[in-house]
């Protein structure tokens, strides 16, 4: 026989006392009328009496008592039922109804033949779904906290509730899965991992985790590959503060083999601040291609040939290692001399710390905590503690704080404070990266971008790079776009999408000449909202055939 809910067995409790509460105020006020006032009452009229007082309805005739016992006899009552009226709805009757009516979540797994299975929804996996959801492949989370599976179900997401500490989860139907994706502590992934191995799966298995020292036990286990995105997330902050990792550019990403990616903050003394794209000619002077704007905090995607160059914004700039090194040293400020400030003792603060040790960059660490590897402590919203830091001198200041609300106000400060400074800014979502680049921000990047982007790269076969929440740079084949000139498919009115760059036999081409033609092995790099992404695969369906970058299994974050 099923087992009773709590709030069931409270209605029941509630509906069984009630009837016998009802009796023994009746049998005590008959009593009394009889003993102390005189007036003998019968059963069914103390009933009535009872009824009406512990419902606080009123009296009919019944509403004169001398004695003095039996006076506060009845006053008693009446404050009793008026307390029982509070009492009945919030403790029994809402969680009732509440539990009655909410949509009952599922506990099996579905079949999912095709689909990906993600366990755990947080941070890290927001973007890869997003990007699941634009690729047209169906995704099931399997989730153990229940209030956030309903939140996930209220946003028309496909969510099975199961918890790994009260049960195995029944994984047989993961037959022709597409994918796993495990997103939980380390523990819950390995057992996952066991589970799914244990009952036939033979998929690929992703494993986000958090201690990378878990990586080759976790692949023993029989996952396909590990990573660990905040690790990820440090080493991206880490070469784009350090000189001696990178080049001397705000924030460099690299898409496919020989392309980069970099966002820089234009400088007041650059030769291009204050004129138009036109008349800077970055793609003459450089060989970098401007994709997109950060003004006022937000993304403006394929800028207008006329617009102003004004210090202060910052460019999204496509091309070449040696087109972006060129384009960086003639709009950025010349690099300072100080040591680089870490703001932030987390682990994700003492990651980068540890990567800027490792080549032998001077640091300096600001936490509000002190500890062995914190440098100086305070607050980094205080201007006078930024002073002792040496922001003012700092070569660049590397904010890895445990909340992007922390990160988006402490921008704001640091911006205020040294107007030059080089800010670089790591975040949970990517959807405060735009937040974070309004506060003044030279560079910022998110774990959701940084996951989101090994994810589709090893489920989807896909190389693609996000700007920000809804822009995006992505690597396709030109199988459909052979054999006439790339101006005659007018891809930029049909879709929306721009063509920023084209990948041929490791040389990359971002001047288009008149006639210009894609050739079969070319690989071709497309930017755009993810709404004009999809259009384009759409529109040339040979696009999303062949990955343009295959997944390599031993590339493991």
């Amino acid at each position: 026989m099923p087992r009773l809910s709590r709030t069931y067995r409270n209605v029941l409790l509630l509906i069984g006392s009630l009837p016998v509460a009802l009796l023994v105020f009746a049998l005590l006020y008959q009593f009394g009328m009889a003993h102390l006032e005189g007036q003998e009452r019968s059963l069914t009229a103390s009933l009535e009496w009872a009824a009406e007082t512990l419902t606080t309805t009123g009296y009919g005739r019944d509403t004169g008592w001398t004695h003095p016992l039996m006076q506060a006899y009845v006053i008693g009552v009446q404050f009793l039922g008026l307390f029982l009226v509070f009492l009945l709805f919030p403790i029994f009757m809402i969680p009732f109804f509440e539990e009655r009516f909410e949509a009952r979540l599922s506990t099996r797994l579905p079949e999912l033949k095709g689909q990906v299975l993600v366990y755990r929804y947080g941070p890290a996996v927001t973007s890869f779904i997003r990007e699941l959801e634009q690729a047209k492949v169906p995704v099931t989370i399997l989730e153990e906290d229940e209030a956030l599976a309903r939140r996930l179900v209220g946003r028309g997401l496909r969510v099975v509730l199961g918890n790994l500490d009260e049960e195995d989860p029944d994984l047989s139907k993961l037959t022709g899965a597409r994918g796993v994706v495990l997103n939980g502590d380390d523990n819950h992934n390995a057992a996952m991992v066991l589970a799914a191995r244990y009952q036939g799966y033979a998929g690929p298995i992703l494993a986000l985790m958090d201690e990378p020292f878990h990586r080759p036990p976790m692949i023993r286990a029989g996952a396909t590959a590990a990573f660990t995105p905040e690790h990820v997330l440090a080493a991206a902050l880490s070469a784009r503060a350090s000189a001696r990792i990178s080049p001397r550019v705000s924030g460099v990403r690299n898409l496919g083999q020989h392309l980069e990616v970099a966002e820089f903050r234009l400088h007041a003394g650059s030769p291009m601040a204050g004129k138009t794209i036109a008349e800077a000619r970055m793609r003459a002077e450089t060989g970098a291609t401007i994709v997109g704007l950060w003004i006022g905090g937000e993304l403006v995607r394929q800028p207008a040939i006329s617009t102003r160059l004004d210090p202060g914004i910052i460019l999204v700039a496509v091309g070449s290692h040696d087109a972006i090194a060129r384009l960086g040293k003639m709009v950025t400020s010349p690099p300072r001399r100080g040591p680089l400030l870490v703001v932030g003792d987390g682990s994700l603060g003492r990651k980068v710390a540890e990567l800027l040790r490792d080549a032998e960059e001077q640091i300096r660490v600001l936490d509000l905590t002190a500890s062995e590897s914190v440098d100086i402590v305070g607050d980094p919203l205080n201007t006078r503690v930024l002073e002792s830091a040496g922001a003012r001198e700092a070569s660049a200041i590397v904010l890895a704080l445990e909340s992007d609300a922390a990160a988006i106000f402490t921008v704001a400060v640091i911006r205020s404070f040294s107007p030059d400074a080089v800010i670089i800014a790591g975040a949970r979502l990517v959807e405060n990266v735009s937040r974070i680049h309004r506060a003044g921000a030279d560079f910022a990047l998110s774990v959701s971008q940084v996951a989101g982007q090994l994810l589709t790269h090893h489920i989807l076969g896909q190389q693609s790079m996000s700007l920000e929440a809804s822009v995006k740079l992505v690597a396709t084949s030109g199988e459909s776009l052979v054999g006439r000139a790339l101006e005659d498919f007018r891809i930029r009115e049909r879709t929306g999408c721009s063509v920023v760059a084209v990948e041929r036999s490791g040389d990359v081409i971002v001047e288009f000449e008149d006639g210009f033609e894609i050739q079969a092995d070319d690989t071709v790099y497309v930017s755009g909202t993810d709404e004009d992404v999809a259009t384009y695969f759409k529109g040339f369906p040979n696009t999303r055939a062949w990955p343009a970058v295959k997944p390599d299994p031993s590339a493991l974050g």
